[in-house]
């Protein structure tokens, strides 16, 4: 999710479980790291990411080096909106992989559909993700589900892997990555060549992309919005974006969908889908607004379509900021 100065919230810091092993009987579907060997090296350099549950009033935020990642009151937003409108856009999905995602919102999400087969979610962070399996209750359900393969490695390595090695594809993948931050880990993962190279070749036939995309505001929509868009349409036939605001993040977030067959937004098919696919009810999203919100202002729209920019090794925007919260301080 995009990064977003803290200002009013007091931090609780929880410390962290000790690391669950991945045998466990009552949990199966976990799979090792390809990279355990950064990982170690990292946690004896001693870099640990801090991992705190803010609260305000009744709520309660995830935390993450400083940076807003969901909070409890409205994260069903993000993550329903992120979800719903590529499987739903999809004639049939089976099978579904999470880029990040280690809070375990977005498989909750995929999970909801019955006739997925199966959903990896792949994390390079494993301490955040046994933290959340922990803490957030409200995703209990989708960490236990037989259909959930949880692997911790960088993304790109694992959907090489994949395919280099197994011959798999996806119908659908799902970007839930931290913004491209100077130095950041994901940065690579907003590339043209990884678009090209990985994400395309490794998709089913009439298989959908999909990745969050950053602020989307007025004011913000230019840090990385933009660019995502116009690195996608230089890779897919058909691509869309919407927005949706998200009251703790104070602004508008983006995403982005692509495919190389053309994408039907049908109010009635899609209200079919969820009548079909979906257990229980979605909270945030109708068949309606699902297509309504790919209706964009014209400040947006002017600025998709005048976006030169291409994200690429070389030529890389970041958001830019680092949040306020830090070890020494219980409130900002």
């Amino acid at each position: 999710m995009w990064s977003f100065l803290l200002r009013a919230f007091m931090v609780l810091y929880i410390p962290l479980p000790p690391p669950l092993p991945l045998w466990r009987p009552y949990n199966p579907n976990f799979e090792e790291s390809t990279n355990r060997e950064e990982e170690e090296e990292g946690e004896a350099n001693g870099n640990h990411e801090e991992v705190p549950v803010g609260e305000h009033d009744d709520d309660r935020v995830l935390v993450i080096d400083g940076k807003l990642q969901s909070a409890e009151s409205d994260e069903f937003i993000y993550h329903e909106s992120l979800v719903h409108p590529a499987l739903l856009l999809h004639h049939s999905p089976k099978t579904v992989f999470i880029m990040g995602g280690g809070e375990g919102s977005t498989a909750r999400e995929v999970l909801k559909h019955r006739d997925i087969e199966k959903a990896v979610m792949c994390d390079i962070d494993r301490v955040v993700v046994e933290f959340c399996r922990s803490h957030l209750t409200a995703n209990e359900a989708a960490f236990n589900d037989e259909r959930l393969q949880i692997v911790f490695n960088d993304a790109k390595a694992e959907l090489e892997s994949r395919r280099d090695y197994q011959n798999e594809k996806f119908d659908v993948i799902i970007g839930d990555l931290g913004d491209p931050l100077e130095g950041g880990p994901c940065n690579h993962l907003y590339t043209k060549s990884f678009y090209g190279n990985v994400i395309k070749p490794i998709l089913n036939h009439r298989g959908i992309f999909v990745t969050q995309a950053g602020p989307a505001g007025i004011l913000t929509h230019k840090d990385i919005f933009t660019t995502i868009y116009n690195t996608l349409i230089h890779v897919f036939n058909y691509v869309i974006a919407y927005t949706a605001h998200v009251p703790s993040y104070a602004d508008s977030c983006g995403w982005v969908l692509a495919s190389a067959e053309p994408l039907n937004l049908n109010v009635e098919e899609i209200e079919s889908r969820i009548r079909d696919r979906i257990t229980g009810e979605l909270r945030y999203l109708d068949a309606a607004f699902i297509v309504s919100s790919t209706v964009l202002n014209k400040t947006l729209r002017t600025s998709l379509l005048n976006e030169t920019h291409i994200y690429t090794e070389e030529n890389a925007r970041f958001i830019h900021g680092c949040g306020v919260f830090n070890n020494n301080s219980s409130d900002v």
